[in-house]
């Protein structure tokens, strides 16, 4: 059966926007997607996962997420065809590593979803060959970039400074101190132009996401973001091992600890979860720093969207002359405009009661959302090229830079949480 690929009605930048904020005024409308049970200890616990209660919870957000991404490609002009056959496979998928990720000992390392999804779709991107029709049908561009306009909802201004401005001050010096320092190494280790802003990113503002976002800001490519979130990955899990143990060793206070933890471990799970092995207040005062490092997420790829248009000249364009304003709109991330007018609606325009009730259901949401692009990725990804044509200097300029992270981010913590 073929099919004519028609005109899109939208770009896939505001197609995004668009089902970002169906998802979101539909939760808050009053729609409450349920969300499969996942968690689990031992096998005889992992039976419950299949009980007729748990499963009905999974089609309903399988028939959910079917319909949004269907609807995405008739508007972008995609052949449906290709969706409608390769999204059931693609969430099959993403549910074991959901299951896989909610595994009590997982939970404890703060080993996410994400993970999962990018090794499962690794695992069968390389050990099959996927159909034509099946590659025409991940889009993981589209489906972080709507996770992105999601995460927008939590990123509420008044309970950060409610919670404390010093989060906020740790946050802009850490990340700019960091970002350059990490971007002058690259340049220095002559790591690629794409890489650079990636890894920059992804060490001084929020790991996965910022890289995420960064890729997005670029039209990156997906294997390079595969290959910087591998990187923050694992660095991210002995990090949130070992820093507690350190902290304690050079007798640091619980609010000195949790901002630095919180300004140098990469995820936001690893954070919790190294937090609360220090204590109550470090697990606050370090999800404090990291959600201050989050808000500024979208002014990054603001700024690295025009950054990348005035160094990058479209094909045949004369290099002395710089892009215009209508280039740069061109070029201009607009997930960036979802995850901001997404963060004004919950912080200044709806009650604090319609947000704490939509915001447990959109985080869900958000969730499946980014496990299901990392699927893609790991789908679209061939681990042997990934090896291959990578040199290890992004490894080794990671490393440096998240070692210039954790120094950087020890001495400002101790002089403002002290």
């Amino acid at each position: 059966m073929s099919e004519i690929t028609k005109k899109p009605l939208f770009t896939e930048d505001w197609t995004v926007v668009i089902l970002g904020f169906i998802i979101i005024l539909l939760v808050v409308g009053g729609l409450a997607l349920p969300n499969p049970k996942t968690d689990w200890t031992n096998s005889a616990e992992i039976a419950s996962f299949f009980e007729a209660g748990n499963l009905k919870n999974l089609v309903l957000q399988f028939i959910f997420a079917y319909v949004v991404v269907v609807f995405g490609a008739l508007l972008t002009g995609k052949k449906v065809i290709s969706y409608l056959k390769a999204f059931p496979i693609m969430f099959l998928l993403t549910a074991v590593a959901q299951l896989l990720a909610g595994n009590a000992t997982m939970k404890l390392y703060g080993i996410e979803a994400v993970i999962f999804s990018l090794l499962i779709g690794l695992l069968v991107g390389n050990l099959t060959k996927l159909p034509s029709w099946f590659k025409e049908a991940l889009s993981a561009e589209l489906l972080v970039k709507i996770g992105l306009v999601l995460l927008g909802t939590s990123v509420i201004f008044g309970d950060i400074l409610k919670a404390g401005g010093l989060g906020l001050i740790q946050a802009l010096v850490v990340v700019l101190s960091v970002w350059y320092f990490a971007f002058w190494l690259c340049k220095k280790l002559k790591v690629d132009d794409e890489l650079r802003l990636m890894i920059a990113s992804a060490v001084s503002i929020c790991g996965v996401s910022a890289a995420i976002a960064t890729s997005g800001a670029i039209q990156g490519d997906a294997k390079k973001l595969s290959y910087v979130v591998s990187m923050v990955l694992i660095c991210a899990i002995p990090m949130m091992i070992f820093m507690p143990y350190i902290a304690h060793a050079l007798g640091l206070s619980q609010q000195v600890t949790g901002a630095w933890l919180g300004g140098s471990i990469d995820t936001t799970g690893a954070v919790v979860a190294s937090g609360s092995l220090v204590g109550e207040e470090a697990l606050k005062i370090s999800t404090i720093v990291k959600f201050s490092q989050n808000v500024l997420l979208g002014v990054a790829a603001l700024a690295i969207s025009v950054y990348w248009t005035y160094t990058n000249h479209p094909a045949g364009a004369d290099p002395a002359k710089k892009p215009s304003l209508g280039i740069i709109w061109e070029r201009f991330p607009k997930f960036v405009i979802g995850f901001v007018a997404a963060s004004l609606l919950f912080s200044f325009v709806l009650n604090p009661q319609t947000v704490a009730a939509a915001k447990g259901t959109i985080k869900n949401i958000q969730g499946l959302w980014f496990a299901l692009a990392f699927t893609s990725i790991g789908l679209e990804t061939n681990f042997k090229d990934l090896i291959k044509n990578n040199s290890p200097k992004p490894f080794y300029a990671f490393l440096i830079a998240q070692l210039f992270n954790i120094i950087v981010t020890l001495v400002v913590a101790s002089l403002l949480f002290k």
